[in-house]
């Protein structure tokens, strides 16, 4: 998108919104997959938001800190919850995108420059991992617990106390209705306090992550931008591609720094249309690098000249570029 383009945010489109299928309408709703999204009419006022996972899931959580009275659309994939917005199942999609522990999401970094969504609001939410069970189970007849990979690393310490065997699952929420469904009562599970209430376990122990100040970041994608404004903190993402040469790097950093733009994130993925680049051909043989793009994000609304004068600038020597969002900044956790 140009910067010029960015300016001209498209009008609301004259399109009724769509019915989501019958089966969401039950009491635990299973997600959605690529093949279930359609585009039937619906009169539905509620702000119908997207994501990966069960009912009960950190990601839901995430969408319900955002949009409180909203109802949350489950789905398979992170890129079936894209789709749903894309196809008017949802209005909005909520994505994980990096976690102050684990680091990045590579996988949705990918789907943003995948796709044409906008992002249009970030969530961070602090994580109570709970340690639940069938009720009448106690924690010392437990001989497994399952979970997400990143909830059972993250809780390792009483997990090594429990000495009991690991089995990943995709998703936190889809291990709690894994172990209800099949009343697993040698299974435990780490996983929100709302799953706990969804399918009916016992909360053994709560707050069990091993560092308390564990934080995923959520992004909230839609079809079009906000108009970006000054009268609060906004911050804009962006992905560009650079030729090779020397400093060509820290020139395309430069240009926030002289107008005193704070980055915030900066995150590189190899090409995956282009992976590997020859660039000599000398006699024993060819040297090979990856092409990069860059995601940037920094603390400034596009709304503001410095940001435009320094997309502008950055224009001049970047290969590709696209502004992702232009967005409030989330500053309660």
């Amino acid at each position: 998108m140009s910067l010029v383009l960015w300016g001209l945010i498209q009008r609301k489109r004259l399109h009724s919104s769509p019915n989501l299928h019958a089966h969401l309408c039950s009491p635990i709703r299973q997600p959605l997959s690529v093949s279930d999204l359609s585009s039937t009419a619906d009169d539905g006022s509620k702000v119908r938001i997207s994501f990966k996972g069960f009912p009960g899931s950190y990601s839901e959580d995430a969408a319900l800190k955002a949009y409180p009275k909203c109802e949350t659309v489950p789905c398979n994939e992170f890129e079936d919850a894209i789709k749903a917005v894309e196809l008017w199942l949802a209005d909005k999609a909520v994505l994980p995108i990096e976690n102050s522990l684990g680091g990045s999401i590579h996988r949705n970094y990918d789907l943003l420059l995948r796709h044409r969504l906008h992002i249009v609001g970030e969530v961070q939410l602090a994580f109570n991992l709970c340690l639940l069970a069938l009720p009448g189970v106690r924690a010392e007849y437990l001989k497994r617990v399952i979970s997400h990979p990143q909830a059972l690393s993250s809780s390792d310490i009483l997990l090594s106390k429990l000495g009991v065997a690991r089995e990943n699952m995709d998703d936190t929420a889809g291990a709690a209705q894994y172990v209800a469904s099949n009343g697993l009562r040698d299974a435990g599970v780490v996983a929100s306090a709302r799953a706990a209430e969804i399918y009916g376990l016992n909360i053994l122990a709560e707050g069990i992550q091993d560092d308390s100040d564990t934080v995923t970041r959520f992004l909230v994608l839609a079809r079009d931008p906000i108009i970006p404004r000054t009268n609060k903190p906004f911050k804009t993402s962006i992905v560009f591609t650079l030729d090779e040469g020397p400093g060509v790097l820290f020139k395309a950093l430069a240009v926030f720094a002289l107008r005193d733009i704070n980055l915030t994130k900066i995150e590189s993925r190899p090409q995956r249309k282009r992976p590997l680049r020859v660039v000599d051909d000398s006699d024993t043989g060819s040297a090979k690098y990856f092409d990069y793009l860059f995601y940037i994000d920094f603390e400034a609304s596009m709304a503001e000249p410095r940001a435009q004068t320094a997309l502008g600038h950055l224009q001049e020597f970047a290969t590709f570029l696209r502004i992702l969002g232009c967005y409030a900044m989330e500053t309660i956790l």
